[in-house]
């Protein structure tokens, strides 16, 4: 059985890379990716963390963080797709706000 300390430790690793990501890349689309990918390693800890100690409130958390976290993506990638196509790129740096 592998111990709780290296789910943790893999979730701290995974959250790193999404949060360098949001913090040093500008296209809208890998921030959405590193977003999703910092969600996935909430999700890892709470499942590692209810699996020690035997409570089931974690996974009922993850499952109410996938909801939002597919929400997220739905509007996310609605909203790039409206800006893309008023902008010819997705960089958040050269984005204008739309005008309806």
């Amino acid at each position: 059985m592998v111990p709780t300390s290296y789910y943790l430790i893999l979730s701290a690793l995974i959250f790193t890379i999404g949060a360098v990501g949001v913090l040093t890349r500008r296209s809208s689309l890998i921030l959405l990716m590193c977003v999703e990918l910092m969600l996935n390693s909430v999700n890892l800890t709470l499942v590692a963390l209810s699996r020690q100690w035997d409570n089931v409130n974690g996974q009922v958390f993850v499952f109410i963080i996938m909801a939002v976290a597919a929400a997220e993506v739905a509007v996310g990638l609605a909203i790039v797709i409206a800006n893309s196509r008023h902008n010819d790129t997705t960089n958040i740096d050269d984005v204008k706000l739309l005008k309806w």
